[in-house]
C-alpha cells in the first residue's frame, strides 16, 4: 500500500529585545513575510524576563510516496 511521508524544515527565531520587547507591527510584518515564503507558525514560546519570544515555524520540505512507510529512512532515500 502506498503512503505519503512528509518531511519538514523547521526554523526557530527569537523576536524582540530586552529594551523594547516585541512590537506588534514588526511581528506582523515578519509573519507576513514568512507566510509569503510558505512558512507556517506552529508555536511560540515567551522568554521570561527578556521581553522576547521564540517563534517556531515549519515548511514542507517534500512529500514522498513510498510503498512501505516503515522502509522509508530518515535520509529520504528509502531502502
Amino acid at each position: 500500500m502506498a503512503e505519503e511521508v512528509s518531511k519538514w524544515e523547521y526554523r526557530v527565531q527569537t523576536v524582540g529585545s530586552l529594551w523594547s520587547g516585541v512590537k506588534a507591527d514588526e511581528l506582523e510584518q515578519l509573519l507576513n513575510e514568512w507566510g509569503e515564503e510558505g512558512w507556517e507558525v506552529v508555536s511560540t514560546h515567551i522568554l521570561e524576563n527578556a521581553n522576547k519570544i521564540n517563534v517556531i515555524n515549519y515548511v514542507p520540505d517534500f512529500v514522498a510516496v513510498v510503498s512501505d512507510a516503515a522502509a522509508f529512512r530518515k535520509d529520504g532515500t528509502g531502502q
